[in-house]
């Protein structure tokens, strides 16, 4: 029998975390994004930031494959615009580490799936720019999921894991304003928003998407990553 691939997921620092007695910073992401990888026939591993010159590229090389997860605004700095108000406060230490992490994949030809700040964050890191904010866009209320319907793109690799349009769950503000140098829209919403990127000529898969794929049963999107980390 032979090893499932070992799947990294980008996961994130709380400093204040509270578990019955317990009240301390921890690592998170949420159970969906290891669920998925599990039940896709991976091994899942949570890649906290790590500040150490080469961590990246050292975690990478152990990886078969790589999940950006979803979180918090990508820094408008980091593509050169001026901060918008409604921007959500920078996370600077993981953009670092996720950008770094997104180079190493590119470079040691690691498939790749980015999740809602993972698509936006895939985008930046080719140079392109996001819209710090959309209307009527994300969950009805704080901290819960939407749902709209995304359209893949004829002829697209999102289309051939996806075919027709699909009913995805959403929460975001954000979304890919010009994109970076390779990406090709791979999904749009009705209102033109670009809901999925990918790079046709990568020697390995390398997706993103805006919405969660992770909040929903459909693991379509992890089981295409897991095989192609698998090949």
């Amino acid at each position: 029998m032979s090893t499932p691939p070992l799947i990294g997921i980008s996961s994130y620092l709380e400093a204040d975390t509270r578990y019955r007695e317990w009240r301390q910073p921890a690592a998170l992401a949420p159970a969906g994004y290891h669920q998925q990888v599990q039940r896709s026939g991976g091994l899942a591993v949570l890649l906290p930031p790590d500040p150490a010159p080469g961590a990246a590229a050292a975690a990478v090389a152990r990886l078969d494959g790589l999940v950006i997860s979803g979180g918090p605004d990508v820094a408008p700095e980091r593509y050169g615009t001026a901060r918008d108000p409604r921007t959500g406060p920078p996370a600077a230490e993981r953009d670092a580490w996720e950008l770094a992490l997104i180079g190493a994949a590119g470079a040691r030809r690691v498939p790749l799936l980015g999740i809602c700040r993972g698509m936006q964050l895939l985008n930046v890191a080719r140079g392109g720019t996001l819209l710090q904010h959309l209307d009527e866009h994300g969950g009805p209320v704080p901290g819960s999921f939407g749902e709209h319907k995304v359209t893949p793109v004829p002829g697209t690799l999102l289309a051939g894991i996806l075919p027709g349009p699909v009913a995805v769950p959403t929460y975001h503000h954000q979304a890919v304003q010009r994109l970076g140098a390779g990406l090709i829209a791979g999904a749009h919403a009705a209102d033109g928003t670009v809901e999925a990127v990918e790079d046709p000529a990568a020697p390995a898969l390398t997706l993103a998407v805006q919405w969660h794929p992770e909040a929903a049963d459909d693991t379509r999107l992890m089981t295409a990553l897991v095989r192609a980390a698998t090949g």
